[in-house]
């Protein structure tokens, strides 16, 4: 039987849910496992470093089965969610962090939820590696571990045994994941079931809330980027708006881009989807007056920066979350 560890960091506020959830699917599968004829292929533990562990000002607790000392050898780890203090929380479970990285190289995988990769991350097992997380965290984990190629659009990734997540929930996709590839897609598709998840989810994309990053230090950057996002539904020409703060059209990108993680036509594409969206969801406009609203003329080029941005297009997203949507499929 292959061995499962829960950990359980030390820290106010955690996330309770990604702990439970994670617990109560794998039980499950393992309980299917043995209806089928088979047998449990897991043992469950969760572990950590403290004998209880509270959330939400001592609403509720995590006890432990064990110590992680107690554990020599470990086939697969999941990393909780953290609170939003994530350096504290890092300098908080340092030996944690140790642990988890002693294990994986003795061979064990690694499984991080949410805003768990801040953990998995600070262990360097990310570094020159791939990983997503919460996208309202980017850019403070991007300061914290600049040598982890960061991908919130991507809901999972999956590389040389170690597994991330996006934000909040989106855990259940990535348990539902590690289900179907241990214990094969017929149990996975029982487990969505159960717990009604939908399966085969592969981005956060539609989810992510533009917020162009301002914490840099590039003065001229944030002017930049202020005229970006107060005239995002005029024609704006990045060669005139360099000219205009004294800047080289390549070294005014140049800049861009290591502030802000975006080119300034991207940025400018990323403020009006985001505006494109909003209009969507609050209200009755068609695709053709929201693409003009926002700045668009042509609907070929509006539909393939929508898609790639949300990862849907302007009509699934306006069918999606249209508050009057039910009125406008009739």
């Amino acid at each position: 039987m292959k061995h499962l560890t829960i950990v359980v960091p030390e820290g106010e506020g955690n996330n309770i849910s990604s702990i439970v959830g994670s617990y109560k699917i794998f039980t499950r599968a393992n309980a299917y496992q043995k209806e089928s004829g088979g047998r449990a292929l897991f043992k469950i533990e969760v572990a950590g470093t403290a004998k209880k562990v509270e959330y939400h000002d001592g609403l509720f607790s995590v006890k432990p089965h064990t110590h992680i000392s107690a554990i020599a050898k470990t086939d697969l780890i999941i990393i909780p969610s953290l609170n939003h203090n994530y350096q504290k929380a890092v300098k908080r479970n340092v030996p944690l962090v140790r642990w988890i990285e002693q294990q994986y190289r003795n061979g064990a995988e690694v499984a991080s939820i949410c805003t768990g990769a801040f953990l998995l991350a600070a262990s360097g097992l990310l570094d020159g590696g791939i990983c997503s997380t919460n996208w309202a965290v980017t850019d403070s984990f991007r300061k914290m571990f600049p040598a982890v190629h960061l991908q919130v659009d991507k809901l999972i990734t999956d590389e040389k045994g170690i597994y991330t997540s996006g934000g909040a929930y989106s855990f259940l996709n990535l348990i539902l994941y590690l289900v179907e590839k241990y214990y094969g897609r017929q149990t996975a598709i029982y487990c969505s079931k159960v717990f009604q998840i939908e399966m085969d989810r592969q981005s956060q994309s539609p989810f992510i809330i533009f917020k162009g990053l301002k914490s840099h230090g590039d003065e001229v950057i944030k002017q930049a980027q202020a005229y970006i996002e107060s005239h995002w539904n005029e024609k704006i020409s990045m060669e005139r708006l360099s000219t205009t703060y004294a800047v080289g059209r390549r070294n005014f990108d140049r800049r861009f881009i290591k502030a802000t993680g975006n080119t300034p036509v991207e940025y400018l594409q990323r403020v009006r989807i985001e505006a494109a969206k909003k209009a969507f969801e609050a209200t009755r406009k068609n695709v053709n007056e929201v693409m003009y609203d926002v700045g668009y003329t042509d609907p070929k080029a509006f539909r393939d920066v929508f898609r790639r941005i949300t990862g849907l297009s302007p009509l699934e997203y306006r069918s999606k979350y249209n508050k009057d949507r039910f009125e406008l499929m009739n």
